[in-house]
């Protein structure tokens, strides 16, 4: 697994009612907690793990244009997410779920093609509404490179019972593609297998 980079963890325990409407935090959260990595799914999918830990909500996630290795300042990294908390107290302990959660998610290699196929078994509030499935629901969560990521979902559509709830068509903003599949936990884990799988053909035999 490549290791997740922790950039910049900042806390704004009271903040301002304009910033936090602005950034879509819901009333009565005016806690916020900002974060950026290097990695930008990783970092999603630990959003998600907060919002099922403490009582705070993802109200910001942005990824941001070529990836980490083209970050435009030493602690922009690839993504910015932002927790939102009604209480300092709950904010911290969000935010150490984030951090808990990035310690074992990551992208792993094949002949220098890096790729993420990870099972969320029960998904919270962000990714159920990115998904737009119920909160709890099982999902594989997809990507890789451009064209291994459109080869690979057709794999993983076609190993088990899933449903493709989004497609990240390519090129996403870090010029990768994938997307959120749901089923039962086994049908995720073996999409997340048979996804895996068809990136490392790719990477194996290109031609």
């Amino acid at each position: 697994m490549i290791p997740v980079k922790i950039l910049a963890v900042k806390y704004l325990p009271g903040a301002t009612e304009a910033l936090c409407a602005a950034l879509g935090a819901p009333q009565g959260y005016p806690s916020l907690g900002l974060l950026t990595t290097d990695c930008d799914d990783a970092t999603y999918i630990a959003l998600d793990e907060a919002t099922k830990t403490a009582d705070v909500q993802v109200c910001y996630s942005r990824s941001f244009y070529a990836g980490a290795a083209n970050a435009s300042t030493p602690y922009a990294g690839e993504v910015l997410g932002i927790l939102a908390a009604r209480t300092p107290g709950d904010l911290r302990s969000g935010m150490e779920a984030v951090l808990s959660a990035l310690s074992h998610i990551g992208f792993t290699e094949t002949k220098s093609v890096p790729w993420l196929a990870h099972t969320v078994s029960r998904c919270g509030s962000f990714l159920a509404r990115e998904a737009g499935v119920p909160e709890g629901a099982a999902l594989a969560y997809l990507i890789a490179p451009p064209l291994e990521s459109m080869y690979a979902m057709d794999a993983a559509l076609k190993a088990a019972d899933v449903k493709l709830c989004k497609l990240y068509t390519p090129p996403s903003e870090t010029n990768f593609g994938g997307g959120l599949l749901t089923g039962t936990q086994s049908a995720c884990n073996a999409a997340c297998a048979a996804f895996a799988q068809a990136v490392a053909e790719v990477a194996e035999r290109p031609k």
